[in-house]
């Protein structure tokens, strides 16, 4: 955030009281008007449902510009990262505003090796948790207790961030395989330090005594990507928990279990696996496209495409044209016949070419393909927002590490405008009617 410009203020008149707000100017443009001093000067707050106009913080992580449709990771664009990074390269430059060389790649690469188990006390919590039980409350619940069985870690975890940041980048991807291997009713496979980060994880997921799991390049490659391009994304839900929680005090390991949970909800993680559904409920419905637009279209009907449009984005999701690329290749190279594929082309070019989805931005997004490509691996459709998770936590971890930096952090605290009863005359019980 540059430094505020006195000769640039903004006027706000109030019950005849001329108010002078400072204006802030980021680094590529962004602007904001400085309103901290707001409720201290004139008894007044600021009412913004859902923060769609709040700025909570300044931030070097990630920009995005929804109106262009460009994303960057620490002043690199998303395109050169997914194309040309491994997953962890993108960990490291989001944890240290730089990519690593060699040496600090491997070193790096070290500690996710070194911590890659998970304590075998915590193995069995496993057979605590229903048969049935959702991927992402286990996930959130194994997270949080982290911290029970590494307590070091939460005394000063900024002190050697790299070792705190590849605890949790590492145990995370075996919990998670751990997690699908129990709902299924497999045996654990333990991870594998000849394996890259990603290959590790899916020869977690998928390998078993009868038949040993082929690790291929170009599967690697797909998830690699799929990674780095949900590694972070300004200050979503997710991210925003995190920090609120970090604000008070919390530990990394209940901050990113917050974030997790955020992540759970329909409405932020769960994009992809709708999806799915909307996909599913197509293809089962004789392929009607024209009847699925047309719900669409209908202001009375319920009924809205999933992996079009985006709350920021104005214009084409930068990710979703990554990903639709890499979709064609994986689904090539694996030979996968999936007749969503083909309904999704189609959606996708009866909404581009239809102007009443075009006036209102509705262009596809990263969910849009994100979730075949998770069904072309093999992934289930319930892994599908813990595959999310994989990809945000070093994001969640540098936005906390970040706030937990800023000298002028604050614990969160929003206001609201009360609009309940005024004052009332309390009636003893026996008056009451």
């Amino acid at each position: 955030m540059s430094e505020t410009n006195q000769s640039r203020i903004a006027e706000l008149f109030i019950d005849g009281k001329k108010i002078l707000l400072p204006l802030i100017e980021g680094t590529e443009g962004d602007k904001a008007i400085d309103i901290r001093g707001l409720l201290r000067n004139t008894g007044y707050t600021v009412f913004d449902t859902g923060y769609k106009n709040s700025a909570s913080c300044s931030s070097t992580i990630t920009y995005l510009d929804g109106d262009k449709g460009v994303l960057f990771y620490r002043g690199y664009a998303i395109e050169d990262l997914a194309e040309r990074c491994l997953f962890i390269e993108v960990a490291y430059l989001l944890l240290h505003n730089k990519l690593p060389n060699r040496e600090e790649l491997e070193s790096f690469r070290t500690l996710l090796e070194q911590f890659a188990l998970i304590h075998e006390d915590m193995i069995h919590f496993f057979d605590r948790f229903p048969p049935n039980a959702p991927p992402m409350s286990i996930l959130s619940v194994m997270v949080n207790s982290l911290h029970n069985y590494y307590p070091e870690m939460s005394a000063d975890p900024l002190e050697n961030i790299d070792q705190t940041a590849s605890r949790l980048i590492s145990k995370i991807r075996t919990i998670a395989a751990f997690s699908y291997k129990k709902s299924i009713g497999h045996p654990l496979i333990y991870p594998r330090n000849d394996l890259s980060y990603c290959g590790n994880f899916l020869n977690m997921m998928f390998n078993t005594p009868v038949r040993p799991y082929i690790v291929l390049p170009e599967v690697v490659a797909a998830l690699n990507k799929l990674l780095i391009l949900h590694a972070d994304h300004e200050q979503n839900c997710s991210t925003s928990a995190v920090r609120l929680v970090g604000s008070a005090g919390g530990n990394l390991y209940s901050s990113i279990s917050a974030g997790i949970n955020a992540l759970w909800g329909p409405l932020h993680g769960g994009a992809n696996e709708a999806v799915i559904q909307m996909l599913e409920a197509i293809h089962k419905d004789n392929n009607d496209y024209k009847k699925y637009i047309a719900k669409a279209k209908d202001k009375n009907d319920p009924f809205r495409l999933s992996g079009f449009g985006h709350r920021i984005y104005r214009t084409f999701d930068p990710r979703g044209k990554i990903i639709k690329d890499a979709c064609d290749g994986i689904l090539t190279v694996l030979n996968v016949k999936d007749p969503l594929l083909e309904i999704a082309r189609n959606l996708e070019e009866i909404v581009l070419n239809d102007e009443f989805f075009v006036s209102r931005n509705l262009y596809p997004n990263i969910d849009f393909y994100s979730g075949i490509i998770y069904r072309a691996l093999g992934i289930p459709t319930n892994m599908f927002t813990v595959m999310f998770a994989l990809g945000r936590l070093p994001g969640w971890i540098a936005q906390w590490k970040e706030m937990r930096e800023d000298p002028q952090t604050k614990i969160y605290r929003p206001r609201q405008i009360y609009t309940g009863s005024p004052p009332r005359q309390f009636v003893p019980l026996g008056e009451r009617h």
